[in-house]
C-alpha cells in the first residue's frame, strides 16, 4: 500500500506545496496557489485511517478522536516537514498537510519589505502579521524571528499549534511551545511565558478574546509581541481586534491598543506573470497620530498615514500592487482581483 511519505515526496517533486486527502476522492495538491489531482486512484476509508494513523502521535488522535479536529507537525527525515490537520468530513476522516520550508529564509532572501527589519528591532509593543489561510505569514514571522535571532541578544518565546519552523539559538535564546504538547492553550501558556522572562513572544494565532487580552498586556508591560490575524489590511486588522470584545469593553480594548500597536503586516500572495507566485504587502507602521486614530475610532485616517508616510517605509496594499504590475511580475487582472480600490486597476486586461 502507498504510504503518506511516499506521496508526500511525489508532490514535493511536482513542485506542490499542499496535499489533500480525503475519503472517496484522488489525492490532490496544490502548485501555485491551483488544486490539481495527483494519480487516479480513489483513496478508500480503511486505507486512509490506516495511512493516518501510522503517523499520527497516540495523544494527536486521541484528540481527534474527542474533537474531530486536530493539527501536528509531521516531518520526513531528511526530506521536509509539514503542518497537518486532521479533520472530518461528509465522507469520513480527511486530512490537509502543508509544506514547511526546513530552512529559514533571512528577510532579504524571502524579498520582504527592508521596513521589516526596522519592525524586528523594535524593544516593545504588538505587532501583527496578517493575510488569509496560506499566504505566507508563518514564513514571514520566521524570516523576521530568524533577523531578531542573528542580530540582538533576546530570549524568544514562541507558541505555537503546532510548532512549525524550528529555530537554533544563534545571539537570541529560543524556547518553542506547542499547544497541547507543552501547555493546554494558548491563553495559558501566554500566562506562563510571562513568567519566563521574555523580551519577545511569538503567538501562532490569536484565536479567542482571552488569547488577544494577554497579548496587549504582554506588549503593554514592555514586551514585543508578534501574532497573526487572518485578516486583509491594517484597518480590518484593527476592527478585529476590538469586536473581539463585548461592547462594554471595546473603548478600554482601543485605549490599549493605541498605547502598544507598533506595527501592521498585511500580506496576500499573487499569480506571477511568468509562473509562481509572489507576495504583496500593506506596511502599516507607528505614527504620531495613529493612536488618536484608533482611540477616536477614526480608522479611515489610517489609508493617508499609509499614503502619507511612504519614505518610512509604510505602504499601502493597492500601492504594493500597482508596483508589482509596472514591474511587469503580475498582471492587471491580478491586481484587480486583489485591490481593495478596484478603479485603480479598471483596466483587468492580462
Amino acid at each position: 500500500m502507498e504510504t503518506l511519505d511516499q506521496i508526500l515526496i511525489e508532490m514535493l517533486a511536482r513542485g506542490g506545496s499542499d496535499l489533500h486527502l480525503a475519503v472517496g476522492t484522488v489525492p490532490k495538491i496544490r502548485i501555485d496557489g491551483e488544486i490539481c489531482p495527483l494519480g487516479e486512484t480513489v483513496i478508500g476509508a480503511e486505507k486512509l485511517e490506516t495511512m493516518l494513523r501510522a503517523v499520527t502521535p497516540v495523544n494527536r488522535w486521541a484528540i481527534f478522536e474527542e474533537k474531530n479536529d486536530a493539527d501536528l507537525a509531521y516531518e520526513i527525515p531528511g526530506s521536509a516537514r509539514f503542518r497537518m490537520n486532521l479533520f472530518r468530513n461528509s465522507h469520513g476522516i480527511a486530512t490537509v498537510l502543508r509544506q514547511i520550508p526546513s530552512r529559514i529564509a533571512s528577510i532579504d532572501e524571502l524579498g520582504l519589505p527592508q521596513a521589516l527589519k526596522d519592525v524586528a528591532a523594535y524593544s516593545d509593543g504588538l505587532v501583527l502579521v496578517t493575510g488569509p489561510t496560506g499566504s505566507g505569514k508563518s514564513t514571514t514571522l520566521a524570516g523576521i524571528i530568524n533577523h531578531i535571532n542573528e542580530n540582538f541578544q533576546k530570549q524568544i518565546i514562541t507558541l505555537e499549534d503546532p510548532v512549525e519552523f524550528t529555530h537554533t539559538d544563534k545571539r537570541s535564546t529560543i524556547i518553542h511551545r506547542e499547544v497541547s504538547e507543552h501547555t493546554k492553550s494558548f491563553a495559558r501558556g501566554l500566562r506562563g511565558a510571562i513568567r519566563a522572562d521574555p523580551d519577545v513572544i511569538l503567538i501562532g494565532e490569536m484565536r479567542d478574546m482571552e488569547t488577544i487580552r494577554l497579548a496587549l498586556n504582554c506588549a503593554a508591560m514592555g514586551m514585543l509581541v508578534f501574532a497573526t490575524v487572518h485578516t486583509n489590511n491594517a484597518t480590518k486588522t484593527i476592527d478585529r481586534i476590538i469586536d473581539a470584545f463585548p461592547d462594554a469593553e471595546q473603548n478600554q480594548t482601543r485605549i490599549m491598543l493605541a498605547d502598544c500597536l507598533r506595527g501592521v503586516v498585511s500580506q496576500l500572495l499573487c499569480q506571477k506573470s511568468d509562473g509562481g507566485r509572489i507576495a504583496v504587502h500593506e506596511i502599516l507602521l507607528m505614527h504620531s497620530s495613529l493612536p488618536n486614530c484608533i482611540r477616536k475610532g477614526s480608522l479611515s485616517n489610517i489609508r493617508n498615514i499609509i499614503e502619507q508616510n511612504r519614505d518610512r517605509g509604510m505602504i499601502s496594499m493597492d500601492a504594493s500592487l500597482t508596483e508589482l504590475v509596472n514591474q511587469g511580475q503580475i498582471t492587471k487582472h491580478e491586481a484587480y482581483m486583489k485591490a481593495i480600490d478596484k478603479s485603480r486597476f479598471q483596466s483587468r486586461d492580462k
